[in-house]
C-alpha cells in the first residue's frame, strides 16, 4: 500500500521517562504523543511490545501475542483504585536515564500481584465484565500463555525445554492437572494481560485521535522459549525432546565478522502451509488491532532463512533455506485485506527478496548510516532513493548518528579505521557538513529525501552519543536499557524539527 509524504520519531516505551524505573503507558507516554503533535509529526515506532526474558531484549519474547507487563503504569492503577499511593510511592532508589531490568522486574511484579489481590475482592461490575470480555476475545492465545507462564513459574522459570518431561512433552493428564492446581495463577496472569491492553488500547486511541499513527514492530522469528513454540511445535523445526535442530541467524555482516546467531527455531513450512498459515493469520491480525501499521523484521527471511545447525556457537556455518514468502503473504491478504507492512528489507538481498517486496507493494527501508561506506551508487544515499521506501538516520541495531561519527575501529561495526576515515570525509562533502551538528545535518538529510517515509531515533534528536546506544547486535549483554531524562525533548528540538517537517512538505 503507498504511504504518504510524512515523518516520525523511533523511541520504545521502556525508554521514556518515568519515576517507576522504566518507560510505561502512564503520563510521559500521553505527553510524547503530544510532542509529536507539536512537531508536526506522523508516526511513533515502537519495538516489539511483548513480554520480555532472557537479556530483555523485545525480540525474544515469552509470546508473539502477549503484552510486556513492565510497560503498565502504576499511576494508572492508582487512579482505578487497584494500587494505593502509598504502594507506589514505597519503590526503590531506580537510576535515572536507564532501566535496571532487574530491580524493574521485583518491584513491579509484586505491584501487579497486589493489583491482582485487589481485583479479587472488587464489586465492581463494570471491571470485572471488562476482564471477561477480554478474557474471551483473546482466548485464541490467552489461555496457553496463561498457562505456559503459570507454569513457568513453578519451575523457577527455566525455559520449557528444562521443564519437567511430562510439562515439557504437554502430557495431556499433566496439563488437565496444572490447569487444575494452577488456576489462580493463570487468572493472575490474564489479569496482567488485561491490565496492559486496557493501557494500551487507551493509549493508542489517544495518539491515534490526535493524528498519530503507530508503528509496530513484527520479528519474523519468536523466541524459542515461548507459549508459541510450547504449544505448537510441530510448527516450528524440533527435534523430539523440544531442542531445535536448527536456529534462525545471519551470515558475517557489517556488525560481526561471525555472523549472527539468534537461536530463535526455524517455522516448519511445510507443516505451516498445510494448515492454510493459521498461526500466521492469528498473529497478524491481532497485532493489527495492537498497532496501525507493521515494520517487519528481518523481511528478506521470507525468501530464504539462514538456517544454523542447532548446537553451533557462530552463525558461520549456516545455510539458506527457500521459504514460501508468497503464498504466506497471499493468504494473509486475501485473508486480512490491505496490508500496512513497512519491509525491513537490509543485509544480503538478493533478486528474490526484491521480488517479493516488490510484488507486494512494501517499502524497503534506507539507512543512512550506511552511505558513506561505498560510492555514489549506494542506495542508501539520499540522491538514490525512491518514493516507496522509508528512510532513517540509523535504527536501534545502530549506533546514535553522533556515536557512528564519532566511532572507533572495531567499535559495533567491522569497520576499520580507512573505511571509517573515508565515510566521514565523503559523509561531510556530501552533506555540506562540518560535522559540528551532525545529527541535524542527518535529519534534515532525511527529511529532505524523496522517500515518502522518514524516521528519526529520539536519540539523534537529542545529539547523544554512543551511551544512548539501545542494540549493538551479536552482543549479548549491555543493551535495551537507554531512557530519556525528564524534559530532554525540549521546545527548541520540538520547533526546529516541526520546522524541518513543514519545510519538506512532511506535514
Amino acid at each position: 500500500m503507498p504511504f504518504p509524504r510524512a515523518a516520525g520519531i523511533l523511541l520504545h516505551p521502556t525508554s521514556l521517562p518515568s519515576e517507576f524505573g522504566i518507560g510505561d503507558l502512564g503520563r510521559t507516554a500521553y505527553e510524547f504523543v503530544d510532542f509529536l503533535v507539536a512537531a508536526k509529526q506522523t508516526y511513533w515506532q515502537v519495538l516489539p511490545l511483548g513480554p520480555t526474558g532472557f537479556g530483555d531484549s523485545p525480540y525474544q519474547c515469552f509470546s508473539a501475542f502477549a503484552g510486556n507487563t513492565l510497560l503498565i503504569s502504576p499511576e494508572v492503577l492508582v487512579e482505578e483504585e487497584l494500587l494505593t499511593a502509598d504502594e507506589i510511592a514505597d519503590r526503590p532508589d531506580f537510576p535515572e536515564g536507564r532501566v535496571d531490568f532487574g530491580a524493574v522486574i521485583e518491584w513491579k511484579t509484586s505491584l501487579l500481584e497486589k493489583a491482582y489481590q485487589r481485583f479479587r475482592l472488587t464489586t465492581s461490575v463494570n471491571l470485572r465484565g471488562s476482564f471477561e470480555s477480554f478474557t474471551q476475545v483473546v482466548a485464541e492465545w490467552l489461555d496457553d500463555y496463561a498457562l505456559f507462564r503459570a507454569i513457568k513459574k513453578t519451575q523457577d522459570q527455566k525455559s520449557w525445554q528444562q521443564w519437567d518431561e511430562e510439562l515439557k512433552l504437554r502430557d495431556e493428564a499433566a496439563i488437565l492437572r496444572a490447569h487444575e492446581e494452577l488456576l489462580e495463577e493463570v487468572q493472575a496472569q490474564k489479569f496482567y494481560q488485561f491490565l496492559f491492553f486496557k493501557q494500551w488500547t487507551r493509549l493508542k486511541s489517544y495518539a491515534n485521535g490526535k493524528g498519530i499513527r503507530i508503528v509496530g514492530d513484527v520479528p519474523i522469528f519468536i523466541s524459542l522459549d515461548s507459549a508459541d513454540v510450547w504449544r505448537n511445535p510441530q510448527e516450528f523445526k524440533l527435534n523430539r525432546d523440544g531442542s531445535p535442530k536448527v536456529v534462525a541467524g545471519v551470515p558475517p555482516d557489517y556488525f560481526s565478522k561471525t555472523g549472527q546467531l539468534w537461536g530463535n527455531p526455524i517455522y516448519n513450512w511445510d507443516a505451516m502451509r498445510e494448515d492454510g498459515f493459521k498461526w500466521w493469520i492469528s498473529r497478524v491480525k491481532f497485532t493489527l488491532r495492537t498497532v496501525d501499521i507493521l515494520r517487519i523484521d528481518h523481511f528478506r527471511g521470507f525468501a530464504a532463512s539462514w538456517e544454523v545447525p542447532g548446537g553451533d556457537k557462530t552463525a558461520e556455518n549456516g545455510r539458506w533455506v527457500n521459504v514460501p514468502g508468497k503464498e504466506l503473504f497471499l493468504t494473509l491478504r486475501r485473508e486480512l485485506g490491505r496490508l500496512p507492512i513497512l519491509a525491513e528489507d537490509l543485509g544480503v538481498i538478493t533478486p528474490d527478496v526484491e521480488e517479493l517486496r516488490d510484488g507486494f507493494g512494501f517499502p524497503g527501508m534506507r539507512i543512512l548510516q550506511f552511505a558513506f561506506g561505498g560510492d555514489t551508487a549506494n542506495h542508501d544515499l539520499p540522491h538514490n532513493y525512491i518514493n516507496n521506501c522509508v528512510v532513517y538516520t540509523g535504527t536501534h541495531d545502530n549506533d546514535t548518528t553522533v556515536g557512528w561519527y564519532n566511532s572507533q575501529a572495531g567499535a559495533g561495526s567491522t569497520r576499520d579505521e580507512d573505511e571509517i576515515t573515508r565515510e566521514h570525509d565523503f559523509c561531510l562533502r556530501y552533506l555540506n557538513s562540518d560535522g559540528s551538528e551532525i545529527h541535524w545535518d542527518f535529519i534534515r538529510a532525511v527529511l529532505a529525501s524523496v522517500a515518502n517515509t522518514a524516521i528519526v531515533p529520539v536519540q539523534d534528536l537529542l545529539g547523544l552519543g554512543t551511551e544512548a546506544r539501545m542494540n549493538l547486535p551479536a552482543s549479548e549483554s549491555g543493551n535495551w536499557f537507554w531512557r530519556l531524562r525528564d524534559g530532554e525533548l525540549n521546545e527548541a528540538i520540538c520547533e526546529r524539527l516541526g520546522s524541518l517537517t513543514e519545510t519538506y512538505g512532511r506535514k
